[in-house]
């Protein structure tokens, strides 16, 4: 057999996060396991706002070094996601250029998100309405790209690019998309992942009236409370993630850390509602089985699954159907969990922060337990680690993200 032909592997050598539980990946899983909750209440009912929690970072990442003409134009949503990439690029490449080793032109970027710059969109043009003026840079801060573009300008990558769209599976797709990228011989090294910030009042009102944000206005445990009797919606987030991937023998021969692989991706559309999953579970099913077969190994061989696990009352049971569908008996011998239950939803960001929760996992072979499980639905009856973090012998880890819009996508994430 041509080795050649056989599809090029796709290896993690880099990852930062942005979160309300820290302002690196390292912090993020510090307080994931000494069971913090990045989640706080918050009374926006002055603005006819119900729900009271939300997952709010109170800095931001220094952006020092990067010009005024990429940092001047960025989102909020972009900067959170730049501040993330640096920390995926620094881990990757210590300090030096991709172009110490890669052609820029085989070097990429797909970072996506689900609002991007609304925020700014909103602040721009109530400032336009009371003075008659707005921002010079208000085209570039209502981009949904900025991001993409931000990394691509800041390192010269000048590759594949592209920006999903894709609600709460953005992060997912966007590493996905990526390795399939570099397995097609289209890049030897991609920055992916999502970035998502809504803090204003008009964006969060357009959420919360959909009252799919959670209703609980005292108790934080119940708040975010995935696969629990008491769940009652999701708690919004904002943050941004980035991994760095690479071709794996691009990878090993420059001396990379290699800190898992991107062995499988599942992307399959529901499309049934704007917001509630299908009821057939089809597409899911599809999504999962897809990843597995793309990785090569069967529901045995996953060791643990991230769940999307929003704690809304139509998506934790779904979620379960749908695993107990794809992985048939293997589906009660599989923990799971979702860290959701710390971080709250950081919608586009949620995919790739939980992927990178994966590598974590794997490097410190410990599976995160679901905070905040404490009243068991009886139809939500796997194993989903209630009782605390968990050591296994980890290989495989299978990362679900489902959006609105049916966007459903999965990752296989292994040792390499």
């Amino acid at each position: 057999m041509n080795k050649d032909a056989l599809p090029r592997r796709v290896v993690v050598t880099g990852f930062g996060a942005v979160t309300p539980l820290g302002m690196n990946a390292e912090q993020s899983w510090a307080a994931i396991m000494d069971y913090q909750l990045g989640y706080r209440h918050v009374d926006m009912s002055a603005k006819g706002i119900q729900s009271r929690f939300f997952g709010v970072i109170d800095e931001e990442p220094s952006l020092k070094g990067v010009p005024a003409a990429i940092r001047r134009r960025l989102p909020r949503f972009a900067r959170l996601a730049l501040g993330a990439a640096r920390e995926a690029m620094e881990m990757a490449f210590h300090g030096e250029s991709p172009a110490a080793y890669y052609d820029l032109l085989d070097c990429g970027t797909i970072i996506g998100s689900g609002w991007a710059g609304q925020d700014e969109t909103h602040l721009n043009y109530e400032g336009y309405l009371r003075t008659g003026l707005g921002s010079p840079f208000g085209c570039f801060l209502s981009m949904p790209n900025a991001a993409t573009a931000a990394c691509s300008l800041f390192w010269g990558l000048r590759g594949y690019q592209n920006s999903p769209i894709a609600a709460c599976a953005t992060g997912t797709i966007a590493i996905g998309d990526a390795a399939e990228v570099i397995r097609s011989g289209r890049a030897s090294m991609m920055l992916a992942g999502a970035g998502e910030s809504l803090r204003t009042d008009a964006a969060v009102w357009n959420i919360d009236i959909l009252r799919a944000l959670a209703s609980e206005q005292d108790d934080a445990s119940k708040a975010c409370c995935p696969f629990s009797l008491d769940r009652n919606g999701f708690v919004l987030s904002e943050g941004a993630a980035v991994l760095c991937l690479e071709e794996r023998e691009a990878a090993l021969a420059r001396g990379a850390t290699i800190f898992g692989e991107i062995k499988g991706y599942g992307n399959y559309s529901d499309a049934f509602d704007f917001t509630a999953p299908a009821e057939d579970k089809i597409a899911r099913v599809k999504t999962i089985q897809h990843a597995l077969d793309q990785a090569g190994v069967t529901a045995e061989d996953i060791d643990y699954i991230n769940a999307h696990g929003t704690s809304t009352p139509l998506n934790d049971l779904n979620e379960t159907q749908a695993i107990k569908l794809a992985f048939g008996e293997a589906a009660c011998r599989t923990p799971l969990s979702s860290t959701k239950s710390y971080s709250g939803h950081l919608i586009a960001a949620a995919g790739s922060f939980e992927s990178i929760i994966c590598l974590q996992a794997l490097q410190h072979q410990l599976m995160p337990a679901t905070c905040n499980l404490k009243n068991a639905d009886p139809e939500c009856d796997l194993d989903y680690i209630s009782e605390g973090h968990r050591p296994a012998k980890l290989q495989n880890i299978l990362n679900l993200s489902f959006g609105f819009g049916g966007a459903n996508a999965a990752l296989v994430i292994g040792q390499a």
